[in-house]
């Protein structure tokens, strides 16, 4: 499946993948990701992943979008559905058709955000129908969260199971915290 994909940076052997989809540059799927598209497409972003047995489907006449630098988390369902960029989809939340995920938010474990529900930027959301019960801009916490999967991904992609242990590691961290509260200061102003 690699070879089909050679811009991502690991797709697990059980993972899973059919019909019209693209995955960017950094992109990883890890053990038992499901992704299909027989109608609409699937994107995933730039150095996005899906983690461990998240199941992404197409909407009926609705794709299904991740942006760049998310975090998909443990058995999420994506189905038909916009998720945009910098955002963390937190463990076992569903997320249906024709919803949208505003850029540098975070959707609680457990959620569920109904058919054709639009989460504006920079969103705390959580429930059952899901709702937004802040406003906070995640774009620094999601995209080291991010980059903390794409340096795993690649590891796993040599063999290597230990990404995130030791100096090295560390080291990377802390420049991808310096890193990011610098372009958050140059996007939004803030700091």
């Amino acid at each position: 499946m690699q070879i089909r994909y050679p811009q991502a940076s690991y797709i697990d052997p059980t993972a899973r993948v059919f019909g019209a989809v693209t995955l960017e540059e950094g992109a990883s799927l890890w053990p038992y990701t499901v992704i299909r598209a027989e109608g609409a497409f699937v994107r995933i972003g730039l150095n996005s992943n899906l983690q461990d047995h998240v199941m992404v489907h197409v909407g009926y006449n609705k794709p299904t979008i991740v942006g760049e630098f998310c975090s998909i988390t443990h058995r999420v369902v994506l189905h038909g559905c916009t998720i945009g960029d910098h955002c963390l989809i937190g463990i076992g939340a569903t997320i249906m058709e024709g919803a949208v995920i505003g850029e540098n938010s975070i959707v609680a474990g457990h959620s569920y955000v109904a058919d054709n529900t639009v989460i504006p930027p920079n969103s705390i959301v959580m429930g059952t129908p899901a709702k937004v019960v802040r406003t906070v801009n995640s774009f620094v916490g999601n995209r080291i969260n991010a980059l903390l999967y794409l340096r795993n991904a690649q590891a796993y992609a040599k063999g290597e199971h230990r990404a995130w242990d030791g100096p090295e590691y560390e080291a990377e961290a802390a420049r991808w915290k310096q890193d990011a509260e610098a372009l958050f200061k140059a996007r939004y102003g803030q700091g």
